[in-house]
């Protein structure tokens, strides 16, 4: 486990850039896996209505529960990612998301944008209240529309912006000029503000580019509501005790598939690059 000490570094580099990672956190077989199962829900999701939703052309994200992802378990047990948590959400963190986004070939640039407004807590106190750790499904390369960036940007207000998450066109420069392109490899994880303004880019490459996403909020952030986490009770009662405290959730009989809920209506069209 990291010592306390690069912890806080992570923690202090989040605060400043809005991201931070940490590299070859897990096997690179274990990230395999983790394609194998989000290529597995996405093919199954696009068949149903509300299954899967749009985040610009040839871009879905869609939404899983727990129990759908093999490496769950391993993914919010992780000495990271809850060393995170901790430090930036407070000891009574809540998990409240699991999903994917995947990029095809022919996924456009998106406008920037972050993917939700910012609380007061965040644009005044400077105080970040959710977290989103992603990892890839695939060693990232140029052609395949990296996860783009904007360091810094999360304690911008954005209460002009429209919906608060998209900032004008007209101002795109602004963030054009901080812009960083993230290459991750297999097993690597990133943390960052979701209110950190960042795009997708153009993805040329005939592979797809999967990207688990997993959501955690301090008390009172409210972002649970944009989700429904399901887990049957069988797989509830195996989950070790420090993630059933965390997790945010309605224990059920059966599983029912999810219907996306957090529909960012900007990213439906594709944008043109500045």
């Amino acid at each position: 486990m990291d010592s306390y000490g690069n912890i806080q570094h992570d923690v202090s580099t989040l605060k400043t850039d809005g991201i931070v990672g940490k590299k070859s956190a897990f096997p690179r077989a274990w990230a395999e896996q983790m394609r194998e199962d989000m290529m597995t829900a996405f093919w199954s999701a696009i068949q149903r209505p509300g299954g899967a939703v749009g985040r610009g052309p040839r871009r879905w994200y869609v939404e899983i529960h727990p129990e759908e992802f093999g490496g769950f378990i391993d993914l919010v047990t992780h000495p990271w990612v809850t060393a995170m948590c901790e430090n930036v959400l407070g000891p009574d963190y809540q998990i409240v998301e699991i999903g994917f986004d995947v990029p095809f070939q022919g996924a456009k640039f998106q406008p920037w944008h972050r993917d939700f407004p910012s609380p007061v807590d965040t644009y005044v106190e400077r105080r970040i209240t959710s977290l989103a750790f992603n990892l890839t499904g695939v060693d990232v390369t140029e052609d395949m529309g990296p996860f783009e960036i904007a360091p810094g940007t999360q304690y911008i207000d954005g209460r002009e912006w429209k919906h608060e998450m998209f900032p004008a066109k007209t101002v795109w420069p602004e963030f054009q000029t901080k812009a960083v392109r993230k290459f991750p490899q297999l097993g690597d994880i990133s943390c960052r503000s979701a209110l950190t303004v960042h795009r997708g880019t153009e993805h040329a490459s005939p592979i797809a580019r999967p990207v688990m996403v997993l959501g955690v909020d301090a008390p009172g952030a409210g972002h649970a509501k944009l989700h429904d986490l399901m887990v049957t009770k069988g797989y509830f009662e195996s989950l070790p005790d420090s993630v059933k405290r965390h997790l945010v959730c309605r224990v059920v009989d059966e599983l029912v598939p999810v219907t996306q809920k957090h529909d960012i209506e900007g990213l439906v069209m594709g944008a043109d690059p500045v």
